[in-house]
């Protein structure tokens, strides 16, 4: 079986994908900053980063930092993987960082032409936002009792299992490029997500849409984070916050 290297293997959505590997008999190592034996900053780099590497055929790349470092990080990633000789880099993307003017969407655009660069064999799949982020921005808007929402943005969120399963079968096949883009099953309003997350916590608020300002504002209002010709996904925002234990 195929010897493959989950980085944020503990996270979100690595975990879901180390799981899944794992269960289908490969040997898998989990590289995450705090997770020993292949406790790695990618942001730092260093000789325990090829430790890590060292005969690894796969590397599943789902780590990611909003708070910025991600280039840097892909950078030693790569060196390291080509001192190690890995076949294939497979990394996880977002639907609209090549339309959406935001900071980490540019960063993480700018990873995917690292990898397509890095004269590796790479696979990039780009995902609409899981279900898990949309409802932790609601449960931050809802501590207050007003619940203020960017009027007119829609949203298309997936069940983060679900793409752990795609990237699993990504991860043993050959390397691909670019792949279709994965979305959830519907395109919604905002405020409807909001709603069904109210009803779901049994919350009383008043939502209120506020038009905002700015090109970022704007590509979303426009839609440039969906991808609704790839509404693939099954799992509806009602049946994840269904199943959330203490909602």
């Amino acid at each position: 079986m195929t010897t493959i290297l989950v980085t944020g293997g503990t996270g979100t959505l690595g975990r879901l994908v180390t799981e899944r590997l794992r269960a289908d008999g490969h040997e898998v190592r989990v590289l995450s900053r705090h997770t020993r034996p292949y406790a790695v900053d990618l942001r730092e780099g260093g000789p325990a980063l090829d430790t890590a590497l060292a005969g690894v055929e796969t590397v599943v790349h789902c780590a990611s930092n909003p708070r910025g470092g991600d280039e840097r990080a892909a950078d030693h990633l790569i060196a390291a993987a080509r001192r190690a000789g890995v076949g294939h880099l497979l990394h996880i993307s977002i639907v609209g960082v090549d339309r959406v003017p935001l900071g980490y969407y540019e960063s993480k655009l700018a990873v995917e032409r690292r990898i397509e660069e890095s004269g590796l064999g790479w696979t990039v799949l780009r995902a609409t936002q899981f279900h898990d982020l949309v409802a932790s921005v609601l449960r931050g808007l809802a501590r207050s009792p007003v619940l203020p929402l960017p009027a007119g943005v829609p949203d298309q969120p997936i069940e983060v299992a679900e793409v752990a399963v795609r990237l699993a079968e990504l991860a043993v096949a050959p390397p691909a490029g670019r792949v279709p883009d994965m979305g959830g099953p519907q395109v919604r309003s905002f405020e409807s997500l909001a709603h069904a997350y109210l009803r779901a916590t049994g919350r009383r608020r008043a939502v209120v849409n506020v038009p905002l300002l700015g090109r970022t504002y704007r590509a979303f209002r426009a839609g440039g984070h969906l991808a609704p010709e790839q509404a693939v996904g099954k799992g509806t925002f009602e049946e994840y916050l269904a199943r959330r234990p203490g909602r």
